[in-house]
């Protein structure tokens, strides 16, 4: 299948809707119908004001994380749409890529009749 990878960077101390950025992010994919989508966090990392984001022992807050999705171009057309309408600002990457699954499917036996 075609369709894009996108990778949205913030850090875990900023908030929307009363919620991390990043799990709003997550419930937004699932709420949006989108097959996927992965919170990572990162142990440090800077932005274009050149701020460091690090994660500290003494203080998480400031981790720098990213939501990784894997969707086809309708999706990815409705999920900005989406986030168009709210009030953020994210920066991100959107890169064209080709996905599946490769192997066996859930369900399937591995005996052949």
């Amino acid at each position: 299948m075609k369709g894009f990878l996108v990778i949205f960077f913030t850090q875990q101390n900023r908030r929307h809707h009363g919620k991390m950025l990043g799990d709003w992010l997550i419930d937004l994919a699932k709420e949006m119908g989108l097959h996927g989508a992965t919170l990572a966090t990162g142990i440090e990392g800077f932005g274009h004001s050149g701020k460091l984001h690090s994660a500290h022992f003494f203080e998480m807050a400031d981790q720098p994380a990213e939501i990784r999705l894997a969707i086809t171009e309708e999706e990815c057309t409705r999920l900005f749409k989406r986030l168009e309408a709210e009030d953020i600002a994210l920066f991100y990457i959107k890169a064209p890529v080709e996905f599946g699954t490769v192997g066996k499917r859930a369900g399937q036996s591995s005996h052949q009749p």
